[in-house]
Protein backbone atom coordinates (compact mmCIF):
# COMPACT_ATOMS: atom_id res chain seq x y z
CA UNK A 1 0.00 0.00 0.00
CA UNK A 2 1.52 3.34 -1.02
CA UNK A 3 0.97 6.74 0.50
CA UNK A 4 0.01 9.64 -1.77
CA UNK A 5 -0.48 12.28 0.93
CA UNK A 6 0.82 14.01 2.97
CA UNK A 7 4.31 12.71 2.10
CA UNK A 8 4.51 10.10 -0.70
CA UNK A 9 5.94 6.70 0.21
CA UNK A 10 6.14 3.46 -1.74
CA UNK A 11 5.13 1.28 1.19
CA UNK A 12 3.53 2.06 4.54
CA UNK A 13 2.83 0.17 7.73
CA UNK A 14 -0.93 0.19 8.30
CA UNK A 15 -0.79 0.20 12.08
CA UNK A 16 1.62 3.14 12.09
CA UNK A 17 -0.43 4.98 9.46
CA UNK A 18 -3.65 4.74 11.50
CA UNK A 19 -2.23 4.88 15.02
CA UNK A 20 -4.09 6.65 17.82
CA UNK A 21 -2.41 7.28 21.21
CA UNK A 22 -3.33 4.40 23.58
CA UNK A 23 -6.18 5.17 25.95
CA UNK A 24 -7.29 8.23 23.98
CA UNK A 25 -11.11 8.48 23.71
CA UNK A 26 -11.54 8.24 19.96
CA UNK A 27 -14.43 7.43 17.65
CA UNK A 28 -13.30 6.39 14.20
CA UNK A 29 -15.82 5.56 11.49
CA UNK A 30 -14.82 3.29 8.61
CA UNK A 31 -16.96 3.16 5.46
CA UNK A 32 -16.57 1.93 1.88
CA UNK A 33 -18.33 3.30 -1.21
CA UNK A 34 -17.99 3.11 -4.98
CA UNK A 35 -16.90 5.83 -7.39
CA UNK A 36 -20.57 6.65 -7.98
CA UNK A 37 -21.29 6.86 -4.26
CA UNK A 38 -23.01 3.54 -3.55
CA UNK A 39 -22.43 1.85 -0.19
CA UNK A 40 -23.58 -1.58 -1.40
CA UNK A 41 -23.74 -3.82 -4.44
CA UNK A 42 -26.98 -4.95 -6.11
CA UNK A 43 -27.52 -7.45 -3.24
CA UNK A 44 -27.59 -4.55 -0.76
CA UNK A 45 -24.43 -5.62 1.09
CA UNK A 46 -21.06 -3.91 1.26
CA UNK A 47 -19.07 -7.09 0.66
CA UNK A 48 -19.67 -6.89 -3.07
CA UNK A 49 -17.86 -3.56 -3.36
CA UNK A 50 -14.98 -4.55 -1.11
CA UNK A 51 -11.66 -6.14 -2.02
CA UNK A 52 -8.60 -7.76 -0.39
CA UNK A 53 -6.97 -4.42 0.46
CA UNK A 54 -10.17 -3.00 1.94
CA UNK A 55 -10.76 -6.15 3.97
CA UNK A 56 -7.18 -6.08 5.28
CA UNK A 57 -7.56 -2.47 6.40
CA UNK A 58 -10.97 -3.30 7.93
CA UNK A 59 -9.33 -6.03 10.02
CA UNK A 60 -6.44 -3.79 11.05
CA UNK A 61 -8.68 -0.95 12.19
CA UNK A 62 -10.74 -3.41 14.22
CA UNK A 63 -7.60 -4.77 15.85
CA UNK A 64 -6.61 -1.27 16.98
CA UNK A 65 -10.00 -0.55 18.59
CA UNK A 66 -11.50 -1.51 21.95
CA UNK A 67 -14.98 -2.19 20.52
CA UNK A 68 -17.03 -2.08 17.31
CA UNK A 69 -20.02 0.30 17.19
CA UNK A 70 -22.71 -0.60 14.65
CA UNK A 71 -26.38 -0.01 13.92
CA UNK A 72 -28.97 -2.78 14.16
CA UNK A 73 -29.83 -2.55 10.45
CA UNK A 74 -26.21 -3.16 9.47
CA UNK A 75 -26.00 -6.08 11.89
CA UNK A 76 -28.95 -7.70 10.12
CA UNK A 77 -27.90 -6.89 6.55
CA UNK A 78 -24.26 -7.91 6.96
CA UNK A 79 -25.02 -10.85 9.29
CA UNK A 80 -22.58 -9.83 11.98
CA UNK A 81 -20.86 -12.56 13.97
CA UNK A 82 -18.81 -12.50 17.19
CA UNK A 83 -15.37 -10.89 16.95
CA UNK A 84 -12.21 -10.69 19.02
CA UNK A 85 -13.50 -7.45 20.53
CA UNK A 86 -16.96 -6.52 21.84
CA UNK A 87 -19.67 -5.64 19.32
CA UNK A 88 -21.82 -2.69 20.44
CA UNK A 89 -25.21 -2.44 18.69
CA UNK A 90 -27.32 0.72 18.67
CA UNK A 91 -31.02 -0.14 18.43
CA UNK A 92 -33.98 2.06 19.39
CA UNK A 93 -36.62 -0.62 18.77
CA UNK A 94 -34.59 -3.66 19.88
CA UNK A 95 -35.64 -5.52 16.74
CA UNK A 96 -32.77 -7.97 17.12
CA UNK A 97 -32.54 -11.71 16.53
CA UNK A 98 -31.28 -12.84 19.91
CA UNK A 99 -30.76 -16.43 18.70
CA UNK A 100 -27.85 -15.53 16.37
CA UNK A 101 -24.21 -16.37 17.24
CA UNK A 102 -23.60 -12.69 18.00
CA UNK A 103 -25.62 -13.25 21.20
CA UNK A 104 -25.21 -16.96 21.82
CA UNK A 105 -21.54 -17.60 20.97
CA UNK A 106 -19.65 -14.35 21.67
CA UNK A 107 -16.69 -14.79 24.01
CA UNK A 108 -17.32 -11.22 25.19
CA UNK A 109 -20.96 -10.32 25.69
CA UNK A 110 -22.44 -8.15 22.98
CA UNK A 111 -23.47 -4.70 24.19
CA UNK A 112 -26.76 -3.09 23.12
CA UNK A 113 -27.37 0.65 23.47
CA UNK A 114 -31.05 1.55 23.43
CA UNK A 115 -33.53 4.03 24.90
CA UNK A 116 -34.91 3.76 28.44
CA UNK A 117 -38.47 3.57 27.06
CA UNK A 118 -37.78 0.69 24.70
CA UNK A 119 -40.39 -2.11 25.02
CA UNK A 120 -39.97 -3.59 28.49
CA UNK A 121 -40.38 -7.18 27.33
CA UNK A 122 -37.67 -6.75 24.69
CA UNK A 123 -35.41 -5.01 27.21
CA UNK A 124 -35.67 -7.97 29.57
CA UNK A 125 -35.08 -10.51 26.78
CA UNK A 126 -32.07 -8.62 25.46
CA UNK A 127 -30.55 -8.25 28.94
CA UNK A 128 -30.51 -12.04 29.27
CA UNK A 129 -28.02 -12.43 26.40
CA UNK A 130 -26.30 -9.03 26.19
CA UNK A 131 -25.19 -6.07 28.28
CA UNK A 132 -27.81 -3.34 27.89
CA UNK A 133 -27.12 0.38 28.17
CA UNK A 134 -30.43 2.27 28.24
CA UNK A 135 -30.00 6.03 27.70
CA UNK A 136 -32.41 8.67 26.45
CA UNK A 137 -36.18 8.75 26.05
CA UNK A 138 -37.78 8.57 22.63
CA UNK A 139 -34.36 8.40 21.01
CA UNK A 140 -31.07 6.81 21.97
CA UNK A 141 -28.81 9.30 23.72
CA UNK A 142 -25.63 8.53 21.80
CA UNK A 143 -23.43 10.87 23.81
CA UNK A 144 -24.46 9.24 27.08
CA UNK A 145 -24.08 5.80 25.54
CA UNK A 146 -20.51 6.51 24.44
CA UNK A 147 -19.70 7.94 27.88
CA UNK A 148 -20.89 4.69 29.48
CA UNK A 149 -18.75 2.64 27.10
CA UNK A 150 -15.69 4.67 28.01
CA UNK A 151 -16.41 4.22 31.71
CA UNK A 152 -16.16 0.51 30.96
CA UNK A 153 -12.71 0.99 29.45
CA UNK A 154 -13.82 1.00 25.80
CA UNK A 155 -12.11 4.26 24.84
CA UNK A 156 -11.26 3.66 21.18
CA UNK A 157 -14.37 2.81 19.13
CA UNK A 158 -14.63 1.87 15.47
CA UNK A 159 -18.03 2.62 13.90
CA UNK A 160 -18.87 0.45 10.88
CA UNK A 161 -22.17 2.11 10.03
CA UNK A 162 -24.74 2.02 8.85
CA UNK A 163 -25.42 5.38 7.26
CA UNK A 164 -28.22 6.31 9.69
CA UNK A 165 -26.12 5.68 12.79
CA UNK A 166 -23.16 7.49 11.25
CA UNK A 167 -25.39 10.44 10.37
CA UNK A 168 -26.64 10.67 13.95
CA UNK A 169 -23.13 10.50 15.37
CA UNK A 170 -21.90 13.19 12.99
CA UNK A 171 -24.88 15.43 13.79
CA UNK A 172 -23.91 15.33 17.47
CA UNK A 173 -20.22 15.97 16.77
CA UNK A 174 -19.18 12.60 18.19
CA UNK A 175 -17.03 11.36 15.29
CA UNK A 176 -13.34 12.23 15.61
CA UNK A 177 -12.20 10.61 12.39
CA UNK A 178 -13.80 9.31 9.18
CA UNK A 179 -11.91 6.68 7.22
CA UNK A 180 -13.26 6.21 3.71
CA UNK A 181 -12.43 3.56 1.14
CA UNK A 182 -13.26 4.44 -2.47
CA UNK A 183 -13.75 1.28 -4.50
CA UNK A 184 -12.75 1.44 -8.19
CA UNK A 185 -16.17 0.50 -9.56
CA UNK A 186 -19.44 2.02 -10.74
CA UNK A 187 -22.56 0.08 -9.78
CA UNK A 188 -25.51 2.38 -10.51
CA UNK A 189 -28.72 1.34 -8.78
CA UNK A 190 -30.36 3.20 -5.94
CA UNK A 191 -28.27 2.42 -2.86
CA UNK A 192 -27.63 5.21 -0.38
CA UNK A 193 -24.49 7.10 0.63
CA UNK A 194 -22.24 6.47 3.62
CA UNK A 195 -24.20 9.03 5.65
CA UNK A 196 -27.97 9.35 5.99
CA UNK A 197 -29.80 11.83 8.20
CA UNK A 198 -29.98 15.57 8.83
CA UNK A 199 -28.00 18.13 6.88
CA UNK A 200 -24.68 18.76 8.58
CA UNK A 201 -22.28 21.69 8.90
CA UNK A 202 -20.42 22.59 5.71
CA UNK A 203 -17.19 23.13 7.65
CA UNK A 204 -14.31 21.42 5.83
CA UNK A 205 -12.77 18.30 7.32
CA UNK A 206 -9.00 17.85 7.31
CA UNK A 207 -7.53 15.27 4.91
CA UNK A 208 -4.83 13.78 7.09
CA UNK A 209 -3.75 10.94 4.82
CA UNK A 210 -4.41 9.30 1.45
CA UNK A 211 -3.29 5.77 0.57
CA UNK A 212 -3.72 3.70 -2.59
CA UNK A 213 -3.53 0.05 -3.58
CA UNK A 214 -5.25 -2.09 -6.21
CA UNK A 215 -7.17 0.98 -7.41
CA UNK A 216 -8.72 1.60 -3.96
CA UNK A 217 -8.22 5.01 -2.38
CA UNK A 218 -8.12 5.09 1.42
CA UNK A 219 -8.60 8.53 2.98
CA UNK A 220 -8.27 9.49 6.62
CA UNK A 221 -10.36 12.57 7.45
CA UNK A 222 -10.31 14.34 10.82
CA UNK A 223 -13.07 16.49 12.25
CA UNK A 224 -12.30 20.21 12.09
Amino acid sequence: MRRLLPDPAADVDIEAAYAVPPGTPWLRANMVSTVDGSVTDAERVSGGISGPADKALFASLRAMADAVLVGAGTVRAERYRPAALPIVIVSRRLDLDLTTPLFTEASQRTVVITAVDAPAQLLDATAEVADVIAVGEGIVDLSAGLAELRERGLAHLICEGGPTLLGALLAEGLVDELCTALAPMVVGGSAGRIVNGPWLSDEAWHLRQLLETDGFLFARWERP
